[in-house]
């Protein structure tokens, strides 16, 4: 199925109060939603319903996807993989060559052609956020893809 069309949002830092609202929901980290450098957006339907969130931290050549979230009540209809196409547009306008994430639903992501790697493997620049060092398990599993 073709992922339905969505159109990103980029929130301010004074506007992500829903950001950490629907990631707490889940469970997903939000400590560091309201630092400087994550960027964030809202996701919409072409009639304005909101479906989303998902965040991005750019260290050229890489990208770190995080903090995406399909609001609960709109899961199962392929928001989520509309939502990471939308981040992967984004990393690449801003120069860069890969997407990393950490997650525990990795069998999801490899449905957008992530692949799992190893801890060693991962760029410094990455292994350097706050994301990847201090929020995210250690049981959680990284994986990249090339943009």
């Amino acid at each position: 199925m073709t992922p339905p069309k969505l159109t990103p949002i980029p929130l301010a830092s004074w506007e992500r109060g829903g950001v950490i609202a629907a990631l707490r929901r889940v469970g997903l980290p939000a400590d560091d939603v309201e630092e400087p450098g994550p960027l964030f957006w809202r996701f919409e339907t072409a009639d304005t319903v909101p479906v989303g969130f998902g965040g991005l931290e750019i260290h050229r050549p890489h990208a770190l996807l995080r903090s995406i979230v399909t609001l609960p009540p709109l899961r199962g209809r392929h928001y989520g993989h509309a939502i990471v196409g939308e981040l992967e547009a984004e990393a690449r306008i801003a120069g860069c060559h890969t997407a990393w994430l950490l997650t525990t639903s990795p069998d999801y992501f490899a449905q957008l052609d992530y692949a799992p790697c190893r801890r060693d493997d991962v760029p410094e620049t990455i292994c350097a956020t706050r994301q990847y060092a201090v929020l995210c398990s250690a049981s959680a599993t990284v994986m990249m893809k090339a943009l």
